[in-house]
């Protein structure tokens, strides 16, 4: 059995629809689907189980697991609460990681290209401790997922127990289907079908960094079934080390919204807004993954097109129910 965390949410729907796709059915979930739309994200999926992840400690308890894919977190860029963000995203973590090695049950976990912060110190995977410490998350989540990367990092360096694959990823600008459940803080792709849908024009943040103009702000947009493909063949490669997972190409904001309304057949307009000052010293200006280590282990299908992967999600949110 192989157990995925935060099944329900938006890359780990796609992780279940994958093993299904793969002849996998003996797939464990958990997640919390409260009271909104969340759980629309499986229903076309097949689970064994799906596990509060309060009761998972004691579900775990005795379980003989083939894997571990470790996705559920609070990922609110925006997040405040800090002992919430760090009992989700760092101890509960640590619990899994613990479970792991005592099993010796691989374990393919998320962590967050957030971790680079505004990327002076570029876009590196490296995973030893010296190379992590010189990261400088800019939000709470970010520093969540860098501090269990480097707890991750710390054991190894001193030769603690390990489960005996370990592969943390660090996602890029992810987008694709079954993010309605995320309110504000699904993909620009999502917002701007809808905003494009209402007949209304796109709204995007001047820049404010004079070596780009508005609009032209890069970021590395990575389509969401290429993320499953990637985690589904890491899940069967010994070895450890973080991952970039992105395209390994930059495209600004304009290229995406362009893309969105080719997909949609009308032709965006676009207004420019000032950024909140809150967010003006957060603000990544460019995003681009270096995918050198992701292409050593063995991970080298080339990427999905953004035009191509922007209308393939436009497809699925104008379906029937809008879920993959």
């Amino acid at each position: 059995m192989i157990l995925v965390t935060g099944a329900a949410g938006f890359i780990g729907s796609h992780v279940v629809a994958a093993l299904n796709e793969s002849g996998r059915f003996d797939v464990a979930g958990s997640d919390l689907l409260r009271d909104g739309p969340k759980w629309r994200n499986l229903r076309h999926h097949l689970l064994l189980d799906l596990v509060p992840p309060e009761e998972l400690p004691r579900w775990l308890e005795g379980r003989r697991l083939e894997a571990v894919v470790h996705l559920g977190a609070n990922s609110s860029t925006t997040a405040t609460d800090g002992d919430d963000v760090l009992r989700r995203n760092f101890r509960f973590s640590l619990m899994l990681l613990d479970w792991c090695a005592a099993q010796r049950v691989p374990l393919v976990y998320a962590s967050s290209a957030a971790t680079y912060g505004d990327g002076a110190q570029g876009f590196d995977d490296a995973d030893d401790l010296p190379s992590l410490r010189r990261l400088r998350p800019l939000n709470l989540y970010g520093w969540s997922k860098h501090l269990f990367d480097q707890a991750v990092a710390a054991r190894r360096a001193a030769g603690q127990p390990l489960p005996p694959a370990l592969w943390g990823l660090k996602f890029f600008n992810v987008y694709g289907a079954n993010e309605r459940h995320k309110g504000e803080m699904r993909s620009v792709v999502h917002k701007v079908w809808e905003t494009l849908g209402r007949g209304e024009a796109v709204q995007l943040f001047r820049s404010h960094h004079p070596a780009f103009r508005d609009g032209e702000q890069l970021r590395d947009f990575v389509f969401v079934e290429d993320v499953a493909r990637a985690i589904l063949h890491l899940l069967g490669r010994p070895g450890h080390g973080l991952l970039n997972i992105g395209a390994g190409q930059a495209r600004t904001w304009l290229d995406l919204v362009a893309a969105v309304g080719a997909a949609m057949g009308v032709r965006p307009e676009v207004r420019f807004v000032d950024m909140p000052d809150s967010l003006r010293g957060k603000y990544q200006y460019r995003t681009e993954a270096k995918l050198d280590r992701l292409r050593a282990a063995g991970v080298n299908a080339p990427p999905t097109p953004l035009e191509d992967g922007v209308r393939r999600t436009v497809e699925i949110l104008s379906g029937p129910d809008g879920v993959r």
